[in-house]
């Protein structure tokens, strides 16, 4: 990456609305970041059950969320915001609050319609700053979104297994329950637009079928964020079973604070690049510096600063795919393809959470390193193969766009 410039982020953030939006989708999405390590946690240690069978009711969830997420964003698409958000606000407050007093067959049943209806607050936030922002400057707010994203990490699975350490597992699950509520209904108070008034205008013109948008490129693109999140809910999931069987559990906030951080540095230097590797470049190393780690577990602080250059690559990973769907899918079906994304990001999730406990389980927790990061480097090679070995991105389009209003809810 070179020419780096605080410039953009200030531009950015002059924008109106681009700043309270930020912050809204930082609140949204705390009880989502401390969701998964706080359930995995209360199925090992108060269900008594194996992190196999804790991967599974992960994999369930966000098995549902990939399924609900196109169709939701279809739903933003045609309805607006507000009357899916409130939907999904109530199933995600009613599904954490009764989670904890759920035996674990119960729990696995009841985790498939939860991840249907779980707020797609990754698709959504998408949409608010692509309406607000012109193309040319996407790059600096989506890398400000996911820094964004990395201080919810920071925050919220520390949070959560916390409060689980010093109270229980039903605290711990009713508090999340409780913030899905409040999030929910902030975000319905605001209600941002998802597109702004010329958007709108051409959409309510014309609607572009499926085959008509989906392209190679796209297809990359979610393959590209479903490899990034196997990467990553294996390298959490491997972290926590590290200093769990080294009886150091309560610095896994610790571990996952110094891993965010370093994630965070690294989207800030890529959102203000000029010039930046592709995200299928980004992505291989995020997996390839991920396989050292497995010989680097021990002690708990040699972890930490072993994960630091994988993490360095996570957030310009992400930000890098969501600026390429914005870019390429029209926008009357940015809401479809956000849930596209978003569903590839969740089946990574639902995917890489049993695969890589059943390596914990079978091997040891330090393999789950190593496998995630060769599962890693192998779909980053599929998604180079689709479009061709191009290792750099190009600048955001320096053409000037229509004046943006504010839309329409």
């Amino acid at each position: 990456m070179d020419v780096v410039s605080l410039q953009s982020y200030r531009a950015a953030l002059r924008i109106r609305g681009v700043p309270s939006s930020l912050l809204l989708m930082f609140v949204v999405r705390l009880p989502m970041t401390a969701a998964g390590l706080t359930m995995t946690l209360h199925v090992v240690s108060e269900l008594g059950m194996g992190y196999g069978a804790a991967g599974l009711v992960g994999a369930v969830t966000t098995g549902g969320t990939a399924l609900g997420a196109p169709l939701l964003g279809r739903f933003f698409d045609r309805y607006g915001l507000r009357p899916v958000i409130a939907v999904c606000a109530i199933a995600s407050t009613v599904y954490w609050l009764t989670a904890s007093h759920l035996p674990y067959v119960a729990l696995l049943c009841t985790a498939l319609p939860a991840g249907l209806l779980a707020i797609p607050a990754g698709p959504v936030g998408k949409q608010i700053l692509a309406a607000l922002v012109p193309e040319r400057q996407r790059r600096s707010v989506f890398s400000l979104d996911t820094v964004s994203v990395e201080l919810s990490f920071m925050i919220g699975p520390a949070l959560g297994i916390g409060i689980a350490t010093a109270f229980s597992g039903t605290v711990a699950l009713s508090a999340i329950g409780i913030c899905f509520g409040v999030g929910g209904l902030l975000l319905w108070l605001m209600n941002p637009p998802i597109r702004n008034s010329d958007e709108i205008g051409a959409g309510e013109l014309y609607r572009p079928r499926l085959r008509q948008w989906v392209n190679r490129s796209l297809i990359a693109t979610w393959l590209t964020a479903f490899g990034a999140l196997f990467v990553l809910i294996g390298t959490e999931l491997s972290a926590l079973a590290v200093l769990r069987a080294s009886g150091n559990v309560e610095l896994t906030g610790v571990v996952i604070a110094v891993i965010c951080l370093a994630s965070l540095i690294g989207g800030l230097v890529y959102g203000a690049a000029s010039r930046t590797p592709s995200q299928r470049t980004l992505m291989f190393l995020l997996a390839a510096l991920l396989i050292p780690v497995a010989v680097l577990d021990e002690p708990w602080w040699l972890l930490a600063i072993a994960l630091i250059p994988s993490n360095l690559v996570c957030a310009p990973t992400l930000a890098a795919t969501s600026e390429a769907v914005s870019r390429l899918a029209p926008p009357q079906v940015r809401g479809t393809a956000m849930g596209l994304q978003d569903s590839s990001v969740r089946l990574g999730l639902a995917v890489g959470n049993p695969a890589i406990g059943l390596v914990i389980d079978h091997g040891s927790a330090s393999w789950g390193f190593a496998a995630s990061g060769l599962v890693g480097v192998v779909i980053a090679g599929v998604a180079m193969l689709l479009v061709g070995f191009s290792t750099t991105s190009k600048p955001a389009a320096p053409r000037e766009s229509k004046q943006r209003t504010r839309a329409p809810r």
